[in-house]
């Protein structure tokens, strides 16, 4: 039986879950917890392929969000609309998003009394890469990060009611991990869309051009600039067996997942001999494993 158009749109969008780092929703968490941390991520994912001008081809999403086809490819047009769609998540009056995955969304912010504000930086991120897409400063990108990745971690930590000033904390130097993870990643991929994350203050330290990121393999300059953000990515990540130390169960090994997902990309990338130009290293199921499980063994020590 053929699903209908907005299941297949829902569809596609959240089965690009299985590509990310870490795991988005295993199946270890309770039903509940899984639903609604994909409720989530179908939001976060959508926004960033909006921003990233990846959404699928036909313009369905712009038609639910009440643009017209020609629309589809503004992106700022699209985020303005998808703000709107999600002020009536939100609403307590009004229609109902217009969005499938919106909607989706909408029972899990009502039953986990979610707020806007982390949901509207993730749309702020996006605004901001139509705009900038040069960082100078360290400063400035992990302010970036702040819109871009920081409201994952207190999303998850709202959906399981364990959020506190500590862990909040530390969950934010974990996601700005993650974040400069990715980028380091995708220097090429990034490079293609005219959007450089590498701070320009540290290209100028190891004499770094862009000439030099645009070439098929990375010199001995472009390898030690990408060892250092990869270095800063790991100390990041330190905050987390702390994170996971401070919580039980099965959220324990959720967080670790995300610790460990982070730590088996970093090992990708200097297995690669921080060469990322050619492609993004990409972690091995064994490497993700076994770097959960060293997350856990730290997370014992750390009570």
């Amino acid at each position: 039986m053929t699903s209908p158009p907005e299941a297949r749109i829902g569809d596609a969008t959240l089965g690009k879950a299985a590509d990310e780092n870490f795991p988005v929703a295993p199946f270890f968490l309770p039903r509940a917890w899984r639903d609604d941390l994909m409720a989530v991520y179908g939001f976060a994912r959508l926004v960033d392929d909006i921003g990233d001008g990846d959404l699928a081809p036909g313009g369905a999403d712009a038609r639910h969000l009440g643009l017209e086809l020609e629309q589809s490819d503004d992106r700022l047009a699209m985020l303005d609309a998808f703000e709107a769609d999600l002020h009536r998540v939100f609403a307590s009056t009004g229609d109902e998003p217009r969005h499938p995955l919106l909607r989706n969304l909408r029972p899990t912010v009502r039953r986990r009394a979610l707020t806007p504000e982390p949901f509207l930086g993730l749309i702020e991120a996006n605004r901001q890469d139509q705009k900038i897409r040069r960082y100078g400063t360290y400063a400035e990108l992990a302010a970036y990060c702040e819109l871009s990745a920081n409201p994952v971690g207190r999303l998850v930590l709202a959906l399981t009611g364990t959020t506190s000033p500590e862990r909040v904390r530390r969950s934010d130097a974990v996601c700005t991990a993650l974040q400069i993870v990715e980028h380091v990643q995708d220097v090429a991929e990034d490079l293609a869309r005219d959007r450089i994350y590498l701070p320009a203050e540290d290209m100028e330290r190891f004499r770094v051009t862009e000439t030099d990121l645009a070439a098929p393999t990375a010199g001995a300059s472009v390898r030690a600039l990408i060892a250092y953000e990869a270095q800063r990515a790991s100390d990041l990540l330190d905050e987390g067996p702390p994170l996971v130390g401070s919580v039980d169960g099965r959220l324990k090994l959720l967080l670790a997942g995300f610790v460990g997902g982070g730590r088996s990309a970093l090992t990708a990338i200097s297995a690669a001999g921080f060469d990322v130009l050619p492609g993004p290293p990409k972690p091995t199921k064994p490497s993700l494993l076994r770097e959960v499980g060293i997350v856990l063994r730290r997370a014992r020590g750390e009570r």
